[in-house]
């Protein structure tokens, strides 16, 4: 593909007011493929990353432009997105006004993308841009919505980074239901259609699949390259593990009663509520039948609790399903999605 040599990048303004990119390449049309790539303080590994993502890319024989979001940096990765711009027609540079996090960067990147195939990866040079044929291959030829790699041979710290994510994949794959042997790489592909109405917030990129799942994607997994890194030093902490655990309560629920939550909270008050009733009907017996005095007795105080909790519990799922309501309905978003539609009278007609 020819570069230009004097790439004009038009932007688009966004409701913020803020200058957006679109059509990056200047090409007046769509590219087939957007890369999105998340960076925070990634200045040292950023002109390798963008050099190593051109010599994949550019002999595969699609359009296509790289989505670099800037996650509020503090060092120069801004700066030289912005430089680079001027001499790369594909590069696409959303830069953030502050820190927001890796999901919500991955976020900015698939609304600033154009492309009907998305192929996101970490901007510190671990994952190998020349996977990305690889993906889009199993992609396309076994006709998934998403294909996520897996580091087989990771090049990291086995106590610190190995460990916890083999415990974290096997508890993501036991309560999501989808069975992938490395969630947490960030080298996925996707159908556009299958990140177009997801909203992420949290550490939900990393249950990317899983809510793909929900929405009933069709997943696979590929075996990827995976390098030590050669600059900078991890931004993952402790700290994240227990925001990863939250979030995957939060994948939970919404597997399994997005729609529905009465049936979680409303069975859990029913069932509060019918203890606290039976033991009080039992107190009532004694006291009546036996003439026991329960005033002072702790069963009395559990039953009054169990009976408040219930009712609480009941309306909270209430409240959930008319949420649930308003948040479908406002939005004009389906419970379901159709992969196709056949009538059969099309059928015949064609035949």
């Amino acid at each position: 593909m020819a570069e230009s040599t004097s790439p004009t990048v038009h932007l688009a303004a966004s409701p913020s007011g803020e200058k957006a990119p679109c059509d990056p390449n200047g090409w007046g049309s769509t590219p087939e493929l957007s890369v999105v790539v998340p960076l925070y303080n990634e200045e040292a590994s950023l002109p390798h990353l963008v050099e190593k993502l051109l010599n994949a890319l550019r002999p595969i024989g699609r359009s296509f432009e790289l989505v670099l979001v800037d996650d509020g940096s503090r060092d120069g990765t801004a700066a030289l997105l912005r430089e680079q711009t001027t001499r790369i027609p594909e590069l696409v540079a959303v830069l953030l006004r502050r820190n927001y996090g890796q999901t919500a960067a991955m976020a900015a990147g698939f609304d600033a993308s154009q492309g009907p195939l998305i192929v996101t990866l970490d901007g510190d040079l671990q994952n190998d841009p020349e996977d990305i044929p690889l993906l889009l291959s199993q992609l396309e030829q076994s006709n998934l919505d998403l294909v996520s790699g897996w580091r087989h041979q990771r090049q990291d710290n086995r106590l610190s980074r190995l460990l916890p994510s083999l415990l974290a994949n096997r508890l993501i794959a036991g309560v999501t239901g989808v069975r992938l042997h490395d969630y947490g790489c960030s080298l996925k592909a996707y159908r556009r259609e299958v990140v177009a109405d997801m909203n992420l917030y949290g550490e939900l990129h990393r249950f990317l699949p899983a809510l793909a799942f929900i929405e009933g994607a069709r997943i696979g997994e590929v075996k990827v390259n995976h390098h030590p890194r050669r600059y900078g030093r991890s931004k993952y902490g402790i700290d994240r593990t227990f925001r990863v655990l939250m979030d995957l309560l939060t994948v939970w629920f919404m597997k399994r009663f997005l729609t529905r939550p009465m049936h979680v909270f409303g069975f859990a008050g029913l069932l509060t509520l019918g203890a606290g009733l039976g033991i009080a009907l039992w107190l009532m017996g004694e006291k009546l039948l036996l003439g026991t005095d329960i005033g002072a007795r702790p069963l009395l105080l559990m039953a009054v609790l169990a009976i408040l909790s219930g009712v609480q519990l009941f309306g909270f799922g209430l409240l959930a399903e008319l949420q649930m309501r308003t948040y479908h309905e406002s939005q004009g978003r389906p419970i379901y999605r159709v992969r196709a539609t056949v009538r059969g009278r099309e059928t015949l007609g064609s035949g």
